[in-house]
């Protein structure tokens, strides 16, 4: 515990799922962390009141991450907390994890259906970071949230693989680009997680017996299995790993 005291955390889409838990498990390492929402004000500030009542230091921001209006806004918003609660201009720990899933395949891909997933799956994470990088320290982490159907052929998924894909490109570029500075850029690939996003799987018996005959361990993810990982990636213990794409589906589909 405490790897991370001293440490500001920017955590996008942290009001529900993976991105919850990340922003939970980086504040009990004791960094302090901004728990982006897009939409979800409510569930973000039960977040930051969960940090505060366990002990750690959390704000909520709030922007459509989907414009470079509301990129700026967040940054602009950022910058303020960081000035009030350090003195400084600069952070340490940007995930990218906000996102949404899609079950379309390509036959029933349309442009507005393409551009929904495009904007916030890939626009949002290049624009973003594109952002931070004159705020984030040397010596800084960046965390990609992927997924493990860009190893698997999912048809069902189609424009979602596609920018899952990209965000493994993206996160082997910035390795190689921001290594002179000791930033380290990973990505993380979850399998099917107990999150809103899986819910339409998870909800009959059939759906759980599905995913969790995907996993060698005969089981489907928690958000936790992704968080324990996202704290890792942010810790100093992972200074030597870095382009890394990293499967964290429970070894399905081996």
């Amino acid at each position: 515990m405490n790897s991370l005291k001293g440490k500001m955390a920017l955590v996008t889409g942290a009001s529900r799922g993976i991105g919850r838990s990340i922003a939970l498990r980086l504040a009990q390492e004791g960094a302090y962390v901004a728990v982006h929402y897009g939409n979800r004000q409510d569930d973000a500030s039960a977040v930051v009141r969960q940090i505060e009542q366990d002990g750690g230091s959390a704000c909520v921001i709030g922007a459509d991450l989907r414009t470079m209006d509301g990129i700026h806004h967040l940054f602009a918003e950022l910058d303020e907390t960081i000035r009030s609660q350090t003195g400084a201009r600069g952070f340490d720990i940007l995930v990218n994890n906000a996102g949404i899933g899609q079950i379309v395949g390509i036959e029933e891909t349309t442009e507005a259906s393409y551009e929904e997933v495009m904007n916030l799956n890939v626009k949002a994470p290049l624009f973003v970071t594109q952002q931070a990088l004159s705020r984030i320290n040397d010596g800084g982490r960046i965390i990609n949230i992927s997924s493990f159907v860009t190893r698997v052929a999912s048809p069902g998924v189609f424009t979602y693989s596609m920018s899952k894909g990209a965000i493994d490109t993206f996160t082997l570029l910035l390795a190689k680009q921001l290594g002179s500075r000791n930033i380290t850029v990973n990505a993380i690939q979850p399998g099917i997680i107990n999150t809103e996003m899986n819910a339409g799987t998870l909800q009959n018996s059939e759906g759980q017996k599905y995913a969790a005959g995907l996993s060698a361990f005969g089981r489907w993810g928690e958000p936790e299995d992704i968080a324990d990982i996202a704290a890792f990636l942010a810790s100093p213990d992972s200074r030597w790993v870095t382009g890394q794409l990293l499967d964290a589906s429970g070894g399905s589909h081996l």
